[in-house]
């Protein structure tokens, strides 16, 4: 196959990488700033010394006089005494335990700081523009010249990328797949015919999207195969983690909403349509036909079982099973879930589950002490 690899129509063969060698990949340096240059950007109250220059960002307990660290969660307030940190994004509220270093205060601490991440670090560097030698792209399919085709990759019949799109080595993008602009496919995507996905798409290694849904018609003791003939359809804004997998509907399409996030290794069957701006944490596996709300957010190694109704702002605490719909604005867990604070009350009588087997037994021994005696009684 790297016999024969194709240049894509359209791509400025100026820009593309000349020979069977990598396309190289644009280097950038962290920037330093002062903490007046810093709180400008973040639209931060500074208290301290605004000429302190900084140039990282790390934890309280690891950071040092050159880096800016952040608290957003009051767990960690006491390390607010210890930490080194040149400057500490906090609230108005917290701004007083600060002891050491100065503070950036922030209406939103923990935003501020991933607002100070990109302006110090930026995201990933992005890739040169080209088409390796050792990727095989179609001559049928249409691949905007500012994108990034690496090695190994391949790109089928009548497949559309948009501009700026980063495609890593060993990517699999099938026939008739649509991908927008600015999308990223890391080593060893794969995404089946037909699929869409919008715009900032970002998928990390190992993710499938759009291989057959887990759909048998059992007939007579076997189990036989439905067509799964509908696709999967990637709205903007979304990124999946590490070895997702994205099943396509059996007809019509399934979908993953505008803003969501998912972590590794998340299952979505068949049909399922996730909203705008879900949050799904590692090993969640929800069945086909399941339909949530926006904003709805599920911890790791949270089942759902199929073609139930979850609203908006729904949370699910980790490794809870849904058995049934959800209402707009529950929290929910346990297994079944249930409202969170009767799963936390069943859940502490659980651990005491042996000091009531213990006084059951207890009681059962009294019980029959005192049935003896009545019994003795009943003879005199």
């Amino acid at each position: 196959m790297t016999g024969r690899a194709f240049r894509c129509p359209g791509v400025d063969p100026e820009v593309a990488v000349d020979g069977p060698q990598s396309i190289p990949f644009i280097t950038s340096i962290p920037m330093s700033m002062t903490l007046e240059e810093l709180a400008r950007l973040l639209g931060a109250e500074l208290r301290g010394d605004g000429t302190h220059v900084v140039s990282g960002c790390a934890g309280l307990e690891e950071a040092g006089a050159d880096d800016v660290s952040f608290l957003a969660n009051r767990r960690y307030a006491h390390c607010l005494a210890t930490t080194r940190a040149g400057a500490v994004i906090l609230s108005k509220e917290d701004a007083d335990q600060l002891d050491n270093g100065s503070a950036l205060i922030a209406e939103d601490p923990y935003f501020a700081f991933r607002e100070a991440m990109v302006a110090m670090y930026g995201f990933r560097p992005r890739s040169e523009p080209g088409i390796s030698e050792q990727a095989i792209v179609h001559p049928g399919a249409k691949v905007a010249a500012s994108c990034s085709v690496q090695d190994f990759a391949f790109i089928a019949a009548n497949a559309r990328l948009g501009e700026r799109c980063v495609v890593y080595p060993h990517c699999y993008i099938g026939e008739n797949v649509v991908i927008g602009d600015d999308c990223t496919l890391f080593p060893n995507v794969t995404i089946y015919e037909s699929c869409v996905l919008g715009d900032r798409v970002h998928l990390h290694a190992g993710c499938v999207i759009g291989q057959d849904g887990f759909g048998y018609a059992t007939h007579e003791g076997s189990h036989h195969k439905i067509p799964q003939v509908g696709n999967v359809v990637i709205e903007d804004d979304v990124e999946l983690g590490a070895n997702c997998a994205v099943d396509r509907a059996t007809v019509g399409s399934t979908v993953i909403g505008a803003g969501t996030k998912l972590s590794d290794l998340v299952a979505i069957g068949h049909g399922t349509r996730l909203g705008s701006h879900n949050l799904i944490v590692a090993q969640v596996g929800l069945a086909g036909s399941v339909q949530t709300g926006s904003h709805v957010v599920m911890g790791g190694q949270v089942g759902v079982a199929g073609h139930l109704k979850i609203g908006d702002g729904v949370q699910i605490a980790a490794k809870s099973a849904l058995k049934d719909d959800v209402e707009d604005h529950v929290v929910v867990g346990g297994a079944p879930a249930m409202p969170l604070q009767l799963a936390k009350r069943n859940y502490l009588a659980f651990m005491r589950l042996g000091e009531y087997v213990r006084d059951l037994r207890r009681m059962k021994k009294q019980v029959e002490k005192l049935q003896r005696r009545l019994d003795e009684t009943k003879r005199d």
